[in-house]
């Protein structure tokens, strides 16, 4: 059955359905359902009970007595609303204590509504009884996890990239570390460069509302050197307060150019809002400017520390992981919504179109425009390296490190 046929039949029972539910007691539902299953035909049982809710195990033992010519006793009918509650409706702390089982593991596209778990069913059914003593069946655990919007997938679906044997205990080193700084009111901060864009007459992806048969003009052709420039947005996402800082640069994206993005961010809202604080936590992905192997981003992350007195801890997600910064899916994917349709002609509209990103959810965005120039090829010797004041974790030091200002060390 083509899933256009498949949909159509579900939405048709799910309009007759709610037409007649209140008029119907428990056994007539549940005949009526059976009936409708069996007009369907191959299928018939899954659309019904995806369209009404009911099991598919009420419906399939109706439909297969009917089919038999027996008639279900008349006997008692359950009241609406009787027989015995949900698991979760027993035990309210069953669903928070799942879910921070599977939080700090979530994977898939987190711009997509539906979730991913990298733990089976019975693996978290197991660790529930083992870290809080709940007897739940991977049954129940797998109709929770639904209906908290996650869906078990195989693990070759998810794969992104190379796969470190340590990912999934980085994501929650780097949970853990962000929960404590933002319970302390330390700074938390997601940081990266977001897609480089061209400037000028060119065709935006996406679709605006516009006067009938007068859509903007833009060039045929999206040649780089019809281009005004490269705009080059580097972000800086505060988690706690859920705002943004976008510095758009317009020469090159090195660890210069990242750090003094998050000095400007510093300097104009971060000092601000969190005055006083001693640290400030910083989660970057494992490539590009802010990588954990460039010695320039560490560097110039220890005359920032020097400058302004303060600590800079540093959490890497691992590599192949980009999707999972938090900046990615709060403040990148909301700007590309925002600007979708419109010619980024001018640099001034790329700046003007970020900082008028809001969302329902009270997102603040903030942007300007970076003229400075950022030339290549700057190197930092081994000797340098020798004199920054680096302390490593234990867990991934590669990873994972604190940059504290010389002067207090």
């Amino acid at each position: 059955m083509k899933a256009a046929t498949r949909e159509k039949l579900k939405a048709d029972v799910r309009r007759k359905f709610l037409k007649l539910k209140d008029s119907m007691d428990e056994r007539m539902t549940r005949l009526w359902a059976a009936a409708e299953a069996d007009v369907i035909g191959h299928g018939g049982v899954i659309i019904v009970a995806e369209a009404t809710g009911l099991a598919r195990s009420t419906i399939g033992e109706v439909r297969r007595e009917a089919r038999a010519g027996t008639q279900p006793a008349p006997g008692r009918v359950r009241r609406t609303g009787g027989g015995r509650r949900p698991h979760e409706v027993v035990h309210p702390e069953l669903l928070p204590a799942l879910e921070s089982l599977v939080d700090p593991l979530t994977r898939g596209d987190p711009e997509s509504p539906l979730r991913w778990t990298c733990k089976s069913t019975h693996a978290l059914s197991s660790e529930m009884w083992a870290r809080f003593e709940m007897r739940v069946g991977p049954k129940t655990v797998a109709r929770l996890l639904r209906k908290a919007g996650y869906s078990l997938q195989a693990t070759q679906k998810t794969t992104e990239g190379a796969q470190h044997p340590d990912r999934n205990a980085q994501f929650e080193h780097i949970n853990a570390i962000a929960a404590t700084c933002i319970e302390q009111g330390l700074p938390v901060i997601s940081v990266d460069t977001k897609k480089k864009e061209l400037v000028g007459n060119f065709k935006n992806a996406g679709v605006e509302w516009q006067p009938g048969g007068a859509p903007e003009q833009v060039d045929v052709h999206d040649f780089p050197g019809d281009a005004v420039g490269k705009a080059i947005p580097y972000g800086v996402y505060d988690l706690a307060d859920n705002s943004g800082f976008v510095n758009v640069g317009n020469d090159h994206d090195t660890p210069v150019f990242a750090v003094k993005s998050i000095e400007t961010w510093w300097l104009r809202y971060g000092s601000k809002r969190y005055a006083g604080a001693p640290e400030i936590f910083i989660t970057a992905d494992a490539g590009g400017s802010n990588g954990y192997r460039a010695r320039l981003w560490k560097a110039e992350l220890q005359q920032f520390a020097d400058k302004y007195g303060i600590a800079i801890r540093v959490s890497h997600f691992p590599p192949g992981t980009s999707k999972w910064n938090k900046i990615e899916h709060r403040l990148f994917s909301y700007i590309t919504m925002n600007w979708r349709g419109r010619p980024l002609r001018t640099f001034e509209t790329v700046v003007k179109l970020i900082g008028a990103t809001t969302t329902s959810t009270g997102l603040v965005v903030h942007a300007t425009l970076d003229r400075r120039k950022y030339p290549t090829g700057e190197r930092v010797s081994v000797a340098e390296m020798k004199t920054l004041n680096i302390v490593k974790d234990d867990f991934h030091g590669d990873w994972n490190y604190v940059i504290r200002p010389r002067a207090a060390s």
